[in-house]
């Protein structure tokens, strides 16, 4: 994988946009000591006594060691830098009891960052400073700012470049260390690679589901205190203020290392899991989430990203030609007189008898026209996905809004529909299986790192 596809990866694991919060913390495996200069602190507002008197001997160099990893100190500087970029990134906000499990995490990561970095240096891989440079300058690309910016950005965060600089190392040092020792010894064989097609052409029509999970075991004693922890997950989810990726962090599922992702799920491999998961993630939408769902051992959080037919066409795969008429209301517009203008603006679009008048409509309804000739219905949201899918060329959709952000409707102009889906080719079943193969190594390589290093916390 290329240096520019890996800064990629991790700017999209810092930003939210998918991925979410757990998959920064999930990236920054571990990492040496990152001591900072002083100038790289943000400055902050503290009320210090003019007469001062020091208590015992201080060295302002020295900064105590949250961890010791095969000689390798972590600082506590080194965490609350990693939480600093993580919470100002992702817009979180954090209650004590989450800011202490998050510290926890984000610790455990960094160790094992350190562990990643130290062996590739043991199997002489080494990283560069312009290839960090180099992914340091598209990560800031991603953020919208230049790298002064972007380092200035760090700081009044509370972070430091010099934090994300590691994080990046480790990345690219890690997945070269792969590159190198592990990908060379994974063969998959041609027969496997035709059993996994023939199986894809068997299972043609079928349902599958793209889903993701949180898992907590409970036993008796602490059932009902865990059913209600999850409950207000779900709830903190379902209202916007974490994503679910977050949650993920805490699962006791061994899928908490890829952000609760379970992959695509065939109708047939629901057999696999629990009952109740199983009969849950065939009732849901798509972007649903249900639970607590209980299971052996505890309960369970399930998030359906998609849904699909194996080898068939999907309709929110149709690319769409539409424009879009906004109206905005003047201000201190009251919800009854919107929805009495609104009534005016609907008979208006119905009567606009295809996309040729819409620039006549517009102009009689002092609305904005903005035309996009490339949209795939499947990135509309979810309610204006089903309305347009059901609407012929020249219709639009009802107005929706607010008397405060103004209204809006779709006019659907064209649209092509997807073509039926082929079977994967062999080259791309092969290249997944591998990378399957590889990930289980990586996992089984860091399991060992942590087994044999002498990690002393203190």
């Amino acid at each position: 994988m290329t240096s520019m596809n890996k800064a990629a990866g991790i700017g999209r694991r810092i930003g939210l946009a998918g991925a979410g919060l757990l998959a920064i913390v999930a990236a920054t495996s571990g990492l040496p000591a990152q001591t900072v200069s002083d100038n790289s602190v943000p400055a902050v507002g503290l009320n210090i006594p003019e007469n001062m008197q020091i208590f015992g001997k201080v060295d302002p160099n020295v900064r105590k060691a949250t961890a010791i990893v095969n000689e390798t100190v972590i600082t506590g500087t080194d965490v609350d830098q990693r939480i600093a970029l993580i919470v100002s990134a992702n817009q979180l906000k954090l209650n004590p009891e989450e800011q202490d499990r998050l510290r926890l995490q984000v610790l455990r990561s960094l160790i094992d960052e350190t562990l990643q970095i130290q062996q590739a240096k043991t199997n002489e891989i080494e990283v560069t400073k312009d290839e960090i440079d180099q992914s340091f300058a598209r990560v800031s690309q991603q953020f919208g700012k230049s790298v002064p910016d972007m380092r200035a950005y760090l700081r009044s965060v509370g972070s430091s470049d010099r934090s994300l600089r590691r994080q990046i190392e480790a990345d690219l040092a890690w997945n070269r260390f792969l590159r190198r020792r592990v990908e060379p010894f994974v063969n998959v064989g041609e027969e496997e690679v035709k059993g996994v097609i023939d199986r894809i052409n068997a299972a043609k029509g079928t349902n599958e589901y793209h889903l993701k999970e949180i898992y907590l075991a409970a036993g008796p004693d602490r059932a009902q205190q865990t059913f209600d922890n999850m409950r207000q997950m779900i709830q903190d989810i379902e209202k916007g203020g974490k994503p679910f990726e977050y949650y993920t962090q805490f699962s006791d599922a061994s899928t908490r290392s890829t952000q609760g992702d379970l992959g695509w799920v065939g109708t047939s491999q629901l057999t696999y899991l629990p009952a109740s998961l199983s009969e849950a993630a065939q009732k849901m939408g798509v972007g649903e989430v249900a639970g607590p769902i209980e299971v052996p051992g505890g309960f369970s959080i399930l998030y359906l990203i998609d849904k699909r037919q194996v080898l068939m066409a999907d309709p929110r795969d149709a690319q769409l030609t539409l424009k879009q008429l906004t109206v905005k209301f003047p201000e201190g517009t009251t919800q009854a007189s919107a929805t009495s203008r609104v009534s005016a603006l609907e008979t208006a679009t119905r009567e606009m008898r295809g996309c040729g008048n819409v620039a006549k409509v517009a102009a009689e309804l002092n609305a904005e026209v903005v035309d996009n000739a490339s949209v795939k219905a499947r990135d509309l949201p979810p309610r204006l996905q089903e309305m347009v899918l059901k609407m012929q060329v020249g219709e639009a959709t009802p107005w929706f809004g607010s008397p405060t952000d103004g209204v809006r409707t779709l006019v659907l102009c064209g649209r092509d529909d997807p073509q039926t889906a082929a079977a994967p080719q062999a080259e791309q079943v092969q290249t997944q299986i591998e990378q399957a193969r590889v990930n289980l190594r990586a996992q089984g390589v860091l399991r060992d790192l942590r087994r044999d290093a002498v990690i002393e916390y203190r």
